[in-house]
């Protein structure tokens, strides 16, 4: 087993009988998506949304690794501006291309006011999605309507879905590649058992693309 999954589950023990083979093919997909220069698209309410946002911050730029730009690109900066490349190398690191979609207060207001508001979600994985990228759709009780209509979109395009969830899963569970659905059925208890399996997802694709 994954030493990092190992970890999830001595602290989550009830994940590893309900979601281990889930979260594993989260994971394969994930690390399909990236590999094949394919991003991730992230969308969920409330609490979810949160979650959304914490995903991308932890996937675009270092979580518990260093990700220092490589030497080719360092010589690129250099040839564009010599002067302030080594502070620009320095600092910049690398990333695992992750958008949320809850962010965008414009768009998604102007799209709500002038179009259908359960869409808007949707709008923006038409607008960013491409085959092989990757949607991941967060929903406690698995029937929230804008983020089923953007798996519907997703599928249409050809991403791959993945869906975290709670213990039903709902209607997700039908527009998924796979749904992680954790076996509780309040909201806190499902959003609390969400962070650490996302930590293990985005730790686990760190490792995979920045282990040196």
């Amino acid at each position: 087993m994954n030493p990092i999954l190992g970890k999830l589950y001595a602290k989550y023990p009830e994940l590893q009988q309900a979601n281990s083979e889930q979260i594993e093919q989260a994971y394969r997909i994930l690390r399909t998506g990236f590999r094949n220069g394919g991003k991730l698209l992230v969308c969920g309410n409330g609490g979810s949304a949160a979650d959304a946002e914490h995903i991308v911050g932890e996937l675009m730029k270092g979580f518990l690794k260093q990700r220092p730009v490589p030497e080719a690109f360092r010589e690129k900066l250099a040839a564009v501006d010599g002067e302030s490349a080594a502070y620009i190398s320095k600092y910049l690191q690398g990333a695992l291309p992750a958008i949320s979609l809850v962010g965008h207060a414009a768009l998604s207001t102007a799209y709500a006011n002038d179009a259908a508001p359960d869409l808007a979600f949707a709008q923006q994985v038409y607008g960013y999605g491409q085959a092989g990228d990757v949607l991941l759709g967060i929903s406690t009780s698995g029937n929230s309507a804008n983020v089923l209509h953007a798996l519907r979109v997703a599928k249409a395009i050809g991403m791959r879905t993945i869906g975290l969830t709670g213990r039903s899963g709902g209607r997700m569970n039908d527009l998924c590649d796979v749904s992680i659905r954790v076996p509780y059925d309040s909201t806190p208890d499902i959003q609390e058992r969400h962070l650490p399996i996302y930590h293990a997802l985005c730790i686990m694709v760190e490792e995979e693309f920045f282990a040196s």
